[in-house]
């Protein structure tokens, strides 16, 4: 009489790089699902993993996606470390030009993140890549205004400094907001021939 064979001892799931998959699985639903979509387990899911093994990387949902929009605040500086459009001439200020065109360009390439990147009511500010991310990208953001010239992000700060980099964050962050919400649709359509992002983004960025 055959003896019963032993059973089979769990399979257990293997991931090379858990946090990144995680990471990737997060940013993959916020460009399908939007915001809304994100949840614990649909992540861990779409990751194959348990909803438990985010727990050790992230501790929770604010935590992992804290770190997604540390990753969206890295991208952001690359993007605006990129040249300009091909077809975009450079003007007075070539370098204030590029981080603007770099900033707008990344809202339009990453709507979904970008708007997450923003929201502070599901964000832990105080996760250390996050804060260095945001100071990352402000400082390049700041060098657009040519108000910091390189100063560190911490300190006093004049009034028109101040005012300057408001000034300047409020014109590219309103413009790439009304452009990833489709508020500007109705207008671009009427322009003929259509332009490219660059050309519109510049001719905005011109007018002022």
């Amino acid at each position: 009489m055959s003896q019963p064979s032993a059973p089979a001892p769990a399979r257990r799931y293997h991931h090379g790089n858990l946090k990144q998959a995680l990471l990737d699985a997060a940013d993959a639903i916020l460009r399908e699902d939007g915001i809304q979509g994100l949840k614990l387990r649909a992540i861990a899911k779409r990751a194959g993993v348990s909803h438990t093994a985010a727990d050790p990387h992230f501790g929770d949902l604010s935590g992992l996606l804290s770190e997604l929009a540390a990753v969206g605040f890295e991208r952001l500086s690359e993007a605006m470390a990129q040249p300009l459009p091909a077809d975009v001439p450079a003007h007075a200020n070539p370098s204030g030009q590029r981080i603007a065109h770099g900033y707008i360009g990344f809202a339009l390439a990453n709507p979904q993140l970008f708007v997450l990147m923003f929201r502070r009511d599901v964000l832990d500010r105080s996760r250390p890549r996050l804060q260095a991310a945001t100071a990352t990208a402000f400082q390049a953001l700041s060098s657009a205004a040519g108000a910091l010239d390189g100063a560190p992000n911490t300190g006093p700060l004049a009034l028109p400094v101040a005012g300057s980099l408001i000034g300047a964050w409020g014109l590219v962050h309103g413009i790439a907001m009304l452009a990833i919400t489709d508020h500007l649709s109705p207008l671009l359509d009427r322009v003929a021939p259509s332009p490219s992002p660059g050309r519109w983004v510049d001719a905005a960025l011109s007018a002022m």
